[in-house]
C-alpha cells in the first residue's frame, strides 16, 4: 500500500474512511450496493474489493492522498483573522440557501445524448499494434479530439441533471452528495476551465451563474489544504486567465472587461486565499495538512504525530504566486516562498526528500522516498516554479536539476526481461533497499522531465541552444524510457487500463542507471559535451510477445483499481507537445478508447449517460466503483483533448499547468513578488565553518 493506516485514534474516527482501503466503493443506502455496470454484461459483480470505504467519506481522493478530519486545536493568532458573527453566519446561509434555489434549471442539449457515442463503442476494434511510426494513413486528430469533446459532455451534462451542486457524483446509481455541509463546488470549480478549453459556452454559462449565486468559503468544517488549493483555487484563477486570455473561448459578457461581473473568478479566490492562509501560521511557515475555513485556523494531521505531507506543502505555490502577481498582495508571495525555504534548509541528499514534514519544526518525519503518493508533486512545482516566473527563479531549477540527477541516482532500474525502466522507491531512505514499486502518480514524471529538459519549447529547437549537451539528451531519453512503461502497465490488463499500482521485477542486486549506462553523466559525474540525436542507446526492448515484458510486470490483487487518473495522459501530452512524436499521439488514441470502452455508464436503451472508476481493470467486464472523480473531467479528459489538438492551443511556452490541470500563465515578477531566499551552503566545510561560527 502507499501508506500506513493512521497509529492513534482521530476525536472524528466515524467520519475517517480506512487509508489503504481509500478507493473501494462506498454502499450508502443511495447506491444500494448496486453491482457493477459496464459496456457488456455484468450481472453479478460486485462493486467493492474486500473492504468497503466509509459511506460518509469526506473528499474525493487526488493523487492517493485521502483527507480525514483532523483534530481540533485551540485558536490561533493571524494577521489577518476573519470573524463572523453567528448571526451573520446565519444569514449568509439563508441567502445562499435561498440563491441556490433560484438557480435555473439545466436543459442537457440534445447533441449530447450518448447515443452516438454508444454507437461508436460498438464499432471499436481492438487495440492496434504498436505504433512504429510506418504507417501513411492520414489520421483526423481534429475529429478524435472531438470524440473526447464528446466524453465529457456526457460526463458533465450526466452530473449537471443528477447532482448539480454536489461535491461528489456516482454515475451509476446517479446521485451527489457533499464532502461537508454546504458543499464546496468541488466538481463545478474544477472542471470549469475544461468546459472553456472545449468552447463549451452555455455550460459555462450555466457553471458561472453558479458561482456567483451559491459557491461560498465560510464553512465551519476542516478541509484539505493542499486539495483545495489546487482544485479550488487553481480552478478558479485558470478560469480567470482563460476569459480574459482568451476571450475566443466560450466568451461571455460577464467576463468581459469593464462589465459588472468581470472580476467575479478573482472575488471569489481571493476570498479563498485569505482564508487558506491561516494553514501557514505554524512555527515554521509549514503550512498544516487542514484548515477550518470560516476560522482561517490551520489544523495539524491528526495521522503521523502532524506531520504534513512534503508534496502537499510544497504544491500551493503556483496557485499563491499567481494570485500575489493578480493583486500586488505580496503575502500570498511570501507565505508559499517561506515553505520552499525551509524544506531546503534541511539539505537533503541529492535533493530527494522525505514524505513527511512536521510544520512546527521544519523537520522531515522518517526516510521514505517516493515519487508516489506525498512525494510527487514536490518535484513536478520545483521545475514549475521556475517556468511560472519566467526564469526569475533560478534557486529552482537549480533544486530540480539536483532532484532529478538524485533520482537518477537512487531509484532508477531496469526490469529482468525487456530492461523497462522503472522509477522505484526508497522506503528505508536512499540507503536501504530500492523497491521496484510504481504507483500510476509516478507517470507524470516524465513529462516534467522532458518539460525542464526543454523548457516547454519543440526539441528541434532546444537542441539549437548553447546550453544543450549530453545530460540534456539524457534526460530526454530517460523520459522517452518511463513513459513507455507507464504505456506497458495499460498494455499489460485486460482492459487497456492501468492499475493503480505496478511492480516490476528487477535484478538482485540492482541494476542502476550507472550500471546500464557507464558513459553517462550520472555515471562520469561530469557535463557532457554536445551530443547529437540518436548516440544514446535505446535501453529497452519492443512491447512485443517476444521480449518478454510481461513478465516484468506484476500486479497485486488489491493493486488492481482503476480511478482514471490523468497522469499517463499528462505525460503523453507533455512528450507530444515537445519531441512531435506521433506515436504519443496514437499510443493516447488507445488509451482513450479503452476508457470509453470499458468505464461507459450505459442506459436501459443504448445510449451512454456517464463514466465511472473500476475496482478491477484486470477483468471483462471490468468491475465498477460507481464514482466519478472531479479529475476525470479536470485532468485526464482535458490532458486528451489537448493531447489532439493543434501544438499551439494553450502552448506550453506560455502557460504553466498546476498539478490539477489548471493553465496559468508565465509572468515576469516584480517589486516584492521575489524568492527572498538563498541556498545554504552544500559543501561539508562551508557548513562546519558556519555551525562553529554559531556556537
Amino acid at each position: 500500500m502507499s501508506f500506513q493506516a493512521p497509529r492513534n485514534n482521530s476525536p472524528f474516527a466515524s467520519q475517517q474512511p480506512f487509508q489503504n482501503n481509500y478507493w473501494r466503493a462506498s454502499r450508502s443506502p443511495a447506491n444500494n450496493g448496486l453491482p457493477g455496470y459496464g459496456l457488456s454484461p455484468s450481472a453479478g459483480l460486485s462493486n467493492s474489493l474486500n473492504t468497503p470505504i466509509a459511506a460518509d467519506r469526506t473528499l474525493p481522493m487526488y493523487k492517493d492522498k485521502p483527507y480525514f478530519a483532523p483534530r481540533r486545536t485551540g485558536p490561533r493568532t493571524r494577521r489577518r483573522k476573519l470573524i463572523y458573527g453567528g448571526l451573520c453566519a446565519l444569514v449568509l446561509l439563508a441567502l445562499w440557501y435561498y440563491s441556490r434555489a433560484a438557480q435555473p434549471e439545466w436543459t442537457t442539449p440534445d447533441a449530447a445524448n450518448g447515443e452516438e457515442l454508444w454507437k461508436w463503442v460498438q464499432g471499436l476494434d481492438e487495440s492496434d499494434p504498436e505504433y512504429d511510426g510506418s504507417s501513411q494513413t492520414k489520421i483526423d486528430w481534429d475529429a478524435r479530439r472531438e470524440k473526447v469533446r464528446d466524453v465529457f459532455t456526457i460526463s458533465w451534462d450526466g452530473y449537471a441533471k443528477n447532482a448539480w451542486g454536489y461535491d461528489e457524483y456516482h454515475p451509476i446509481s446517479k446521485y451527489g452528495r457533499h464532502m461537508i455541509a454546504g458543499g464546496m463546488g468541488w466538481i463545478i470549480v474544477d472542471a470549469l476551465d475544461t468546459l472553456m478549453i472545449m468552447n463549451l459556452t452555455s455550460r459555462v454559462q450555466h457553471a458561472r451563474s453558479w458561482i456567483h449565486n451559491s459557491l461560498q468559503y465560510n464553512q465551519d468544517h476542516d478541509v484539505n489544504t493542499f486539495e483545495t488549493t489546487i482544485r479550488m483555487l487553481g480552478g478558479l484563477l485558470s478560469a480567470h486567465h482563460l476569459s480574459t486570455t482568451y476571450p475566443e473561448l466560450a466568451s461571455i459578457t460577464d467576463d468581459d472587461e469593464g462589465s459588472p461581473g468581470e472580476d467575479l473568478y478573482i472575488e471569489k479566490a481571493t476570498d479563498l486565499a485569505d482564508r487558506l492562509l491561516g494553514a501557514f501560521d505554524s512555527s515554521t511557515g509549514i503550512p498544516y495538512a487542514s484548515i477550518n475555513l470560516n476560522k482561517s485556523e490551520g489544523i495539524p494531521s491528526y495521522a503521523d504525530n502532524g506531520a504534513s505531507s512534503t508534496a502537499e506543502a510544497t504544491t500551493v505555490q503556483l496557485e499563491f504566486k499567481y494570485l500575489a502577481k493578480l493583486t500586488g498582495e505580496a503575502e500570498y508571495w511570501q507565505a508559499v516562498e517561506k515553505v520552499m525555504e525551509v524544506v531546503d534548509a534541511q539539505k537533503m541528499q541529492d535533493g530527494l526528500v522525505p514524505i513527511y514534514i512536521y510544520p512546527e519544526t521544519g523537520q522531515f518525519k522518517g526516510d521514505n522516498i517516493r515519487l508516489g503518493s506525498r512525494g510527487d508533486s514536490y518535484y513536478e512545482y520545483l521545475i514549475k516554479q521556475y517556468l511560472q516566473t519566467s526564469e526569475h527563479e533560478p534557486v529552482y531549477k537549480e533544486m530540480w536539476d539536483e532532484a532529478l540527477a538524485g533520482m537518477r541516482k537512487h531509484l532508477v532500474t531496469y526490469t529482468q526481461n525487456a530492461r523497462l525502466t522503472v522509477l522505484g522507491e526508497r522506503p528505508s531512505g536512499l540507503s536501504g533497499v530500492l523497491s521496484p514499486k510504481m504507483d500510476h502518480l509516478v507517470c507524470f514524471l516524465p513529462g516534467t522531465i522532458a518539460l525542464g529538459a526543454t523548457g516547454g519549447i519543440p526539441l528541434s529547437e532546444a537542441r539549437k541552444s548553447p546550453n544543450w549537451g549530453q545530460r540534456q539528451e539524457e534526460e530526454i531519453l530517460l523520459a522517452r524510457e518511463l513513459t513507455k512503461t507507464c504505456w506497458a502497465t495499460y498494455r499489460i490488463t485486460q482492459t487497456g487500463l492501468a492499475p493503480e499500482i505496478t511492480y516490476f521485477k528487477v535484478d538482485d542486486p540492482r541494476v542502476m542507471e550507472a550500471d546500464m549506462y557507464p558513459d553517462s553523466t550520472i555515471a562520469t559525474g561530469i557535463e557532457g559535451q554536445q551530443a547529437s540525436h540518436g548516440e544514446l542507446p535505446l535501453l529497452s526492448k519492443p512491447l512485443t510477445s517476444d521480449s518478454g515484458w510481461r513478465k516484468d510486470l506484476d500486479i497485486h490483487r488489491q493493486d488492481r483499481h482503476n480511478l482514471q487518473r490523468p497522469e499517463t495522459v499528462e505525460s503523453l501530452f507533455y512528450m507530444y507537445r515537445i519531441t512531435g512524436d506521433d506515436m504519443y499521439r496514437h499510443w493516447g488514441w488507445e488509451m482513450f478508447k479503452s476508457f470509453v470502452k470499458h468505464t461507459a455508464v450505459p442506459a436501459v436503451i443504448s445510449r451512454i449517460t456517464g463514466f465511472t472508476s473500476l475496482s478491477n481493470a484486470d477483468t471483462i467486464p471490468p468491475d465498477t466503483r460507481d464514482n466519478m472523480e472531479s479529475f476525470w473531467m479536470a485532468e485526464t479528459l482535458k490532458y486528451f483533448y489537448l493531447l489532439f489538438s493543434d501544438r499551439d492551443f494553450i502552448s506550453l511556452e506560455e502557460n504553466v499547468f498546476n498539478t490539477e490541470a489548471h493553465p496559468l500563465p508565465r509572468f515576469k515578477p516584480t517589486g516584492d513578488l521575489k524568492t527572498g531566499w538563498t541556498r545554504k551552503s552544500r559543501t561539508r566545510s562551508e557548513d562546519q565553518t558556519v555551525e562553529e561560527g554559531s556556537v
